[in-house]
C-alpha cells in the first residue's frame, strides 16, 4: 500500500510540473498598448517613407490616424498578444490606394510588413513618441 501510495504521488508531481512547464507564459509579460503617437520609418521599393501614426487601442481593437506622404486617414485594425494589423486607405491623386500593415510589438517599438495595393511591398520599423 506504501508503495502504491509512493507511485501516486510521483504522478501526481510529474503532472503538476508538466502543467506549470506548459502553462501560458504571456501572464508574466506585461500587457501590450499600442495608444499614443508613433514615429514610422518605411521603406518600399518605391521609396521611402516616415509617416505619423496615432493609435487607440481598447482591448484587442484598434483605430486611429495615419498622416503621410499619402496625406491623411483614419485607420482601423486589431491587436492580438504582441500581433498588430492596421489598415486605410488613403486618396493619392484621384487614386484609392489600401495600405495594410502587419507586424510585432515589443514595449515601444514595432516592425512589421505593409503592402500598399498597386505601389508595392516593403518593411517598417516604429517607435512611440
Amino acid at each position: 500500500m506504501a508503495r502504491m501510495h509512493g507511485r501516486r504521488m510521483a504522478v501526481g508531481a510529474i503532472v503538476m510540473l508538466v502543467l506549470g512547464l506548459s502553462a501560458p507564459r504571456g501572464r508574466a509579460q506585461s500587457k501590450v498598448d499600442v495608444t499614443g503617437k508613433w514615429a514610422f520609418s518605411v521603406e518600399t521599393s518605391a521609396g521611402a517613407g516616415a509617416p505619423t501614426f496615432t493609435f487607440k487601442q481598447d482591448g484587442e481593437k484598434l483605430t486611429g490616424h495615419y498622416a503621410g506622404t499619402f496625406g491623411e486617414a483614419d485607420l482601423t485594425g486589431s491587436v492580438k498578444g504582441a500581433d498588430i494589423t492596421f489598415s486605410f486607405t488613403v486618396d493619392a491623386q484621384g487614386n484609392a490606394l489600401k495600405e495594410t500593415y502587419t507586424g510585432t510589438v515589443d514595449k515601444d517599438t514595432m516592425k512589421g510588413k505593409v503592402a500598399i495595393e498597386g505601389v508595392g511591398d516593403g518593411t517598417f520599423t516604429a517607435k512611440k513618441q
